[in-house]
Formats: C-alpha cells, structure tokens, sequence
C-alpha cells in the first residue's frame, strides 16, 4: 500500500515525538509499504524569524511570506528541518532521502491569488511523482518540505496541508495520515469527532467550530478524497505508533474524514 504522511508541529519539535515518528514510518515500510512524508515547520520557522526580529502574521491559517520570509522558510524547512527528519528515520535503519517540492519538479507552483496578498504563498499547480517513485524502488522514504518552485522560477511557501494531499492524489495514494498537534476535529461540543463526513464540514465552518490551521488541514482532506485517495485520517502525534495497525487493527484516536 502507499502511504503519505504529513509531520508537523509537535511531531518535529519534540525529540521524543519525533523518535516514535520515525519509527513509525521505519515499521510502515518493514510491512512492505511504500511511504511519502510530507513535512511542515511552522512553529520552527516562526521562531526562527522572530530571532531575525521579524513577526509572523497569518490569515485564515496562512502565513504572510514576504521575500524575506520565503528564504528563512527555504532555511529552516528544507534545511534543519527536512534533514532532522531524515536523521529520525534514519535512526531506526530505515533510508530516507530529504528533497524540497521543487528538487526534479516534484511539484510546481502558482502564486496563491489572494485578499489580503500574502506574498510568496503558493499552491500547487502541477506534481510528478517519478522521483518518490524511483526513491521508492530503493526501498527508501521520500520526506519532502513544503516548498515548490514555480513557473517563474521563484519559491514558494506552500501549506504542507496542502502539498501533502497533492503528494497522496499524484502517488494514488490508498492513505493519507495527519499527524498534528491536536487530539482530532473538535465539535461543537468540545469532543473529538471520530468520523466527519465532507458535508458535515461548511456548517462547522460556518459556525466557527473549526478555524485557524484547521480550515487548510481540512480542504486538504476533502481535496484527497474528491481525488481518489481512498482513506484519510488525522491523527495526534502521540499515536504514531499505531500507523502500522491502521489497516488491520481498530484505530480510535483522532478523525477519520469521509466522502460520506
């Protein structure tokens, strides 16, 4: 089966989170599977630029990228980041080789059109998985940062939400794992939701139950579905370990997201 997961957040923060992640997708491939990890940075990179004396904005969970801000992205996600992920799964005797979106096309981008503008902020316009699969034939995981190159030739910071589910759709991926630093989809009851069905989703916005970083995280799930991805979850990080029983044991942590 194939596998996309996304990291980020607490996932990539904390040592021993990160340790059982990697282990993790190490254990998805000794079962015979094929993983993708896709991988934020937020939290590191907000920090990382507030040392630079800049301040993070967002809007609607999308981060303000001026030029600035896209290459202290092009730092820290493709650099410490991308390569401590790469360490984590390594540890565990599981290659793994570290590429940005934009390393041989694996995805383009467009400018995201926006109001207000948010800079350097891109969607994905185009993907071609050839180089996930030929590291695959290696037998080793692709871990790719969110950023993508564009037709114009400049770098953009892309949602790793986003890229994830553009990553599953190009791969045929059967699953699509979120790995955040939330229990699940809250109601509006303050209860993690076990299955959410895409029609359940406007009203929940429309009511604010749902907002910030979950607006992205979730269009990414209804993206993958409506795309052919047969199966996505959103998972806390703290129950990595149970990826390798997602399809053969029950799994009642986080949020399963449905067509219907």
């Amino acid at each position: 089966m194939i596998f996309v997961v996304k990291l980020g957040g607490a996932a990539i923060e904390d040592a021993a989170l990160l340790h059982a992640c990697g282990k993790a997708i190490a254990d998805l491939v000794a079962d015979g599977n094929q993983v993708a990890v896709v991988h934020g940075g937020g939290v590191q990179l907000t920090r990382t630029l507030a040392q630079l004396g800049k301040k993070s904005e967002f809007v609607s969970g999308l981060r303000i990228t001026d030029a600035e801000t896209r290459d202290a992205a092009l730092m820290v996600l493709a650099g410490r980041v991308n390569k401590s992920l790469v360490a984590a799964i390594g540890s565990h005797g599981q290659a793994a080789v570290g590429l940005s979106g934009g390393d041989g096309h694996v995805f383009r981008a467009r400018k995201k059109k926006t109001t207000p503008d948010l800079g350097f902020v891109g969607e994905i316009a185009a993907a071609d998985p050839r180089w996930l699969e030929a590291i695959w034939k290696m037998n080793a995981v692709p871990v790719i940062s969110s950023i993508a190159l564009g037709f114009d030739g400049e770098y953009y910071n892309i949602n790793a939400d986003e890229m994830a589910a553009a990553c599953a759709v190009s791969t045929k991926a059967d699953t699509l794992v979120f790995l955040t630093d939330v229990p699940g989809v809250k109601g509006a009851d303050g209860s993690v939701m076990r299955w959410l069905t895409l029609a359940q989703i406007p009203a929940l916005e429309k009511e604010q139950v749902i907002s910030g970083g979950m607006l992205p995280k979730l269009k990414a799930c209804r993206d993958a579905l409506m795309c052919g991805v047969k199966r996505v979850r959103i998972l806390p990080a703290g129950s990595a370990p149970q990826l390798p029983d997602l399809c053969s044991t029950r799994v009642n942590d986080g949020t399963e997201v449905m067509v219907a």
